[in-house]
Parts: C-alpha cells; sequence; structure tokens
C-alpha cells in the first residue's frame, strides 16, 4: 500500500528540527500573565466587521442538528447526528461580500450542547463557533443565529466545535464564490471526503475514551496483532472496556504507517471511508461530457485520516488550497489533511474513471465514479497508477502573486512545540494540554498590526494538520496562504500571518482526537 517511488513524490520541505528544546521567545507565549483579552463581541471585533466589503446580500439558512438515519448507500445506514437529516449536509453557497444569516436549532439528546465553527473563513470572532471561548454553547432545544459577511472567496466547509462532534455526520460544504472569477471551466463538483464510524461500530465518544487511555490501557494484548484485529460491530460499542480496565481494541488502529506522512498515519480504524457520503460499494457518480473542464473542490472532513487522492486515467492542475490561489501546478495525485481543502482543475477524458481516496496508511479506502462515456465500472478496491505519481505537497506550492503577503519584517516570533504521544494519549502544544474550561488560562499573545511568525515543532512520532481560526497564515515567505497545514514528525514548519482579525482564537490540530485530548492553544489580542 505504501511502496512509495520515492523519485516520483516530492516529500515536504520542512527542515531539520534545530538542537536543544525550543522555547518561547520573551515576547511571545502567554504565561496567563493576566492580560486582559479582546472581548469576542466587544467593539474591536465590531469595528473589523465594519471594515469588510459587503454586498448587502443576505443569504439566509436553516440548520437543524438532531438524531437521523443516513443512507451512505449499499445498505449501510446508522444512527449518526446530522443537520437536517442529511450527512453530509447541505450546501451552502453565497457570493463574496455577502451577509450569511444561518440559524442553529439544536435537538441533540440528552441535553448535548452543540455550536457551528465556519472552518477557514476569517469572519468576526463572536460568530466562530467555539464555546465557552468566543460564545456559549447552544443548549439542546434552543437556537443560535450566526451572522457574518464572507469577504474572501474560496472552499470552505462547517462543523461543530464541541468535544468530537466533528466525527458525526454534522458538516457540510460552504463555498464562497467570486464573481470575478478568474478561473475558466464548464462544472464544478465538490468532492467532501470522510471517514465515519458513528452507528456502525461506536460512537466518536467511544472512540474518544478508548483511544484516549493510550497504551497504558492495552496491557494484556498482543500488540504484533493489533494492526489486524477484528474490529466489526460484534460486541455492544459500549463493552470498549472492561469492568477491570482491560480493553477490548474495538477502534485503536495500531499499525498504519506512510511514508508521505512520515511515520505514524493514524490512530483510528475506520469501518468506511466516504466521498459525498457514500460508501465504496456504493458510490457517488459523477456525469459529465468528454473534453469538458472540470473543477473539482475536495475537502477533507474527516476526524483521523488523510487521504490520498487521484483521478484514474488523468491529472489535476492544482489552483488553489484552503481557498486561496496558487501558482497552478500539475499533479498526479493530492495528500489532503484533515481540515484541508484543494481546488484543482482536470479535462476529462471519454469512459468510466475511479476517484479514489486513499485512506493514507490504513488501508482502506474511499472511492466515487467519473462518467463521460460507455463502458463498465472499475471495481471500488482498484488502485489507479496515479497514486503512485507526482504528489506535490503544500509546503511546495507558491502563493499566486496577489495573495502572497507582502514583504514586511517580523513583529513577533511564537515557537510552539505539538507535543505528547500515544502512551499517555497526553497531547499538548508546549507541554501544557488546552483547558476549555478556561480558554484564556494561557493565550498565545498577538496585537491588532503585527506581522506574526509561528515556528510549529512537531516534537512527536505523529503528523499534526494544525489549524488557525480567523486568519491565514503563508508556508514560509512565498509559499501558500492556508489555514490548515500538515507538519511532519521531528520536523519544524514556519508560517507567518498579519494580525488584523480582533479576537479570541483557537489553534489546534486538527485530528479530532488531538484537538480534544489537548493539542490546542488561544492565540488572543489584549483588549
Amino acid at each position: 500500500m505504501n511502496n512509495i517511488n520515492r523519485r516520483s513524490v516530492l516529500l515536504a520541505g520542512l527542515g531539520a528540527a534545530g538542537a536543544g528544546a525550543l522555547a518561547a521567545c520573551t515576547n511571545a507565549s502567554g504565561s496567563g500573565s493576566g492580560n486582559a483579552l479582546v472581548n469576542p463581541s466587544g467593539s474591536a471585533v465590531a469595528a473589523a466587521e465594519k471594515k469588510r466589503k459587503s454586498t448587502g446580500r443576505l443569504q439566509k439558512a436553516t440548520l437543524t442538528a438532531a438524531p437521523a438515519t443516513v443512507d451512505l448507500g449499499g445498505g449501510v445506514m446508522p444512527r449518526t447526528w446530522a443537520f437536517d437529516g442529511r450527512a453530509p449536509g447541505k450546501e451552502i453557497r453565497l457570493s463574496v461580500g455577502d451577509t450569511l444569516v444561518a440559524e442553529l436549532s439544536n435537538q441533540l439528546p440528552n441535553k448535548t450542547p452543540t455550536s457551528i465553527h465556519w472552518h477557514g473563513i476569517a469572519l468576526r470572532n463572536d460568530m466562530d463557533g467555539v464555546p465557552p471561548a468566543t460564545q456559549s454553547a447552544v443548549r439542546a432545544g434552543s437556537t443560535f443565529t450566526y451572522r457574518f459577511i464572507a469577504d474572501v472567496p474560496g472552499t470552505y466547509f462547517f462543523h461543530p466545535h464541541v468535544g468530537v462532534q466533528l466525527d458525526r455526520g454534522l458538516y457540510a460544504p460552504l463555498i464562497v464564490e467570486d464573481p470575478k472569477e478568474p478561473l475558466a471551466y464548464d462544472d464544478e463538483w465538490v468532492v467532501l471526503l470522510d471517514d465515519w464510524v458513528d452507528g456502525v461500530t461506536g460512537t466518536p465518544d467511544e472512540v474518544f475514551a478508548e483511544v484516549g487511555q493510550g497504551m497504558g490501557g492495552m496491557e494484556g494484548h498482543d500488540m504484533g496483532d493489533m494492526g489486524e484485529m477484528d474490529m466489526g460491530d460484534s460486541e455492544s460499542p459500549s463493552a470498549s472496556a472492561s469492568s477491570s480496565g482491560d480493553m477490548s481494541m474495538k477502534f485503536m488502529l495500531m499499525g498504519a504507517e506512510s511514508d508521505l506522512l512520515g511515520g505514524d498515519a493514524g490512530d483510528v480504524k475506520y469501518p468506511h471511508h466516504l466521498i459525498n457520503g457514500r460508501v465504496a460499494a456504493d458510490p457517488d457518480v459523477y456525469t459529465g461530457r468528454p473534453g469538458k473542464k472540470v473543477r473539482l473542490r475536495i475537502i477533507n472532513a474527516g476526524g483521523d485520516t488523510a487521504y490520498r487522492v487521484a483521478l484514474g486515467g488523468h491529472k489535476f492542475t492544482i489552483t488553489h488550497t484552503d481557498g486561496f490561489p496558487v501558482q497552478h501546478q500539475k499533479v498526479d495525485a493530492l495528500l489532503v489533511g484533515m481540515g484541508e481543502r484543494y481546488d484543482v482543475l482536470v479535462t476529462l477524458g471519454d469512459g468510466v474513471f475511479p476517484l479514489v481516496a486513499v485512506a493514507e496508511g490504513k488501508n482502506a479506502n474511499g472511492f466515487a465514479l467519473v462518467r463521460t462515456g460507455s463502458g463498465s465500472a472499475p471495481k471500488p478496491t482498484v488502485r489507479p497508477k496515479e497514486l503512485d505519481g507526482l504528489i506535490m505537497t503544500a509546503s511546495q506550492l507558491r502563493a499566486a502573486d496577489d495573495v502572497r503577503l507582502k514583504s514586511a519584517r517580523t513583529d513577533v516570533t511564537h515557537q510552539l512545540k505539538l507535543t505528547g504521544g500515544m502512551a499517555k494519549y497526553n497531547w499538548a502544544i508546549n507541554g501544557k494540554p488546552f483547558d476549555m474550561g478556561s480558554p484564556e488560562a494561557n493565550p498565545i499573545m498577538i496585537e491588532e498590526g503585527q506581522r506574526v511568525r509561528l515556528d510549529f515543532f512537531n516534537d512527536t512520532d505523529m503528523w499534526h494538520p494544525m489549524h488557525l481560526h480567523g486568519h491565514t497564515y503563508q508556508i514560509g515567505t512565498s509559499g501558500p496562504r492556508k489555514d490548515t497545514a500538515i507538519v511532519l514528525p521531528k520536523k519544524k514548519l514556519s508560517v507567518f500571518f498579519d494580525a488584523d482579525n480582533p479576537g479570541q482564537w483557537m489553534l489546534h490540530c486538527h485530528n479530532a482526537y488531538h484537538g480534544e485530548a489537548g493539542m490546542m492553544a488561544n492565540v488572543a489580542y489584549p483588549a
């Protein structure tokens, strides 16, 4: 599965880590010194919103989060939580400068609170959907209306920011169109990738209860056999641990290895990998015509899985990542971490072609079809040669000229060590697991108008897709503009952004379980 032709794969040029432990700069990481922080509903946030260019148009949506039985195809019909009874939820599409007015109605069971985070949108802080940092959680039986201007075009999505609710069916695409779109193409296809466990082998909360015990809860198991363990639904999902503390190992995945990801590929075994809410045995089908140019908007909404994506018999031209344009690059395949988005152009051939999303390192894949002519469909297990061809990672892309950050002196540098591991499942930033019960305790302080540098040093044995709310950063001095980027094990990644959106913003690993365990921080502006 992972025998990659190294000469055909361009790995991320992240550089080696410097010697010794990284310490915070003297003017960098917050130490709980009592600085008053910008209030998410304060005047600074309102002032920033007034500066956004608005069309004056309102785009209204109603989103009801509730239990639902969803049809994933092939007879797979799990009970989950979803928006308006479908997974993925219905796409929201608006134009640059439009104001989204979205009412969330929480109809979840057992008095479960929830929220919506608008992933990748640099919006006003009190609409970012992170309880309790930016809003109170939306209680069961109540509603909350999100209202904000979306002033940057791109491919985004939305999901809850409470616990591990991201790993249920509560997600959907959000597309902000550019009325002056410079790209020429004939059609669009939104491709939403997801790893699915809920209602099949257990719930995300049960997954977290098991994996969160770390290796310390695995005593008495043959570690060498774990990668091949049957994690089917032969026993009750709630029976993830016996009264003696011995784990059934229902969800923990061992032996997931990927050269592209620098080693350990993931923690969780998923029974299904979906493309647009369909299992591989009963795939989503895009129907088009030969010779037409199609824009694919590829979104990884997964909880613990990176996907290697290719369309058999075709090459991709990468045009955007995380909503921002890049200098066009032609590749055979993409590596997409959780929370990342890529836009690509492809000119369709004549026939029936497999779109394959390999669950990197996990010996499984998502599958969809592109049909432009006659012919029989390939099997869901097909492995197009493009998957082992040229794969260009984000750090090798270059920002388009019109979105590259202007040259400026760096005002503040924060050195952020990613720490923890599977032994204790103690994922953190700078050794301090984030406490969502006290989000203002140890802020990473930045000031409006500053050019900020973040140096991520991954001191762990696993890769982490690091996501910053409310801003987009640039990888290096000329790399792509992104809000989510992969940091490989034992590597350093430097990113830059302008502090132009006052508030309190989460910075976290977009592995749902790593973030919930504590690999998160509050990047905050002083009041």
